[in-house]
């Protein structure tokens, strides 16, 4: 597919080839749907707390006497199916969060990008260079993109200073670097906006892993085969009724 380049000011200056199979033959959607809960995961607090029967105040005695009363029988005034009391399943502070497999996050940021990529939600731009904090230029090309009232995701090759600054009073904006990108920040945003240079870098990154697999399944050794011995002998037992082999088994154990 051929994905149109633009420069700063929102002109296009040329396009851009692309396959997404390069980056993931296949989207797993349960895959990235794991991948996408665990990041929120990681993002809750857990720092709540309430009190049980045993932490609010109040008196311990017993209300009124078990019988006699016409009332159902009540303990403590802490109880909690009483107003005042306290929390029956009392919350604690506890960590939410877990981790998958790092292979399997990679292979999860790829197949993130593959999917926006093919749903045509991603916009190149040549180079997003500023001399000093201009807001105005990036909401200006993000307008001219079409994408100013979505949320947008802008990566560019290396962490840019400039840039950051420009685009975080934009509603609904955010700027990471391409090193920094994993299937949560490519899929949460409407649109993402990538320089060439990232898209380069993350091309580059896909075909270093998958190198690396080639050479180690072409450098795996190859499974041992057993010696002629070793073969006469399994043949052997199989050819063997199991009733020969237990007398067999028992009359050496008598010899014994």
């Amino acid at each position: 597919m051929n994905l149109a380049v633009y420069d700063i000011s929102g002109k296009q200056v040329g396009s851009y080839e692309i396959d997404p199979a390069e980056l993931a033959p296949s989207v797993n959607k349960q895959l990235l749907h794991d991948a996408v809960v665990m990041y929120q995961a990681n993002q809750r607090q857990g720092t709540f707390r309430t009190k049980n029967r045993g932490e609010v105040a109040g008196s311990t005695k017993k209300l009124y006497r078990q019988k006699g009363t016409g009332n159902a029988r009540a303990g403590a005034r802490r109880s909690g199916t009483r107003r005042g009391g306290g929390h029956i399943f009392a919350k604690r502070p506890r960590d939410f969060g877990w981790r998958m497999p790092k292979k399997a996050l990679r292979v999860a940021t790829r197949m993130a990008l593959a999917a926006r990529l093919a749903d045509d939600e991603v916009k190149l731009v040549s180079g997003l260079e500023l001399g000093s904090p201009k807001t105005a230029v990036v909401a200006k090309l993000l307008k001219t993109l079409g994408i100013a009232e979505r949320t947008v995701l802008v990566s560019p090759a290396k962490h840019d200073d400039m840039l950051w600054k420009s685009a975080r009073n934009i509603d609904g904006v955010s700027v990471a670097p391409v090193a920094d990108l994993n299937a949560w920040s490519l899929l949460q945003p409407r649109a993402v906006v990538m320089t060439t240079a990232a898209i380069d870098a993350f091309r580059a990154s896909v075909a270093k892993v998958v190198a690396a697999k080639t050479a180690g399944a072409a450098k795996k050794p190859a499974t041992r085969r057993a010696g002629p011995k070793a073969e006469k002998a399994v043949a052997a037992k199989a050819a063997k009724p199991r009733a020969a082999r237990k007398a067999a088994t028992s009359t050496a154990k008598k010899e014994k």
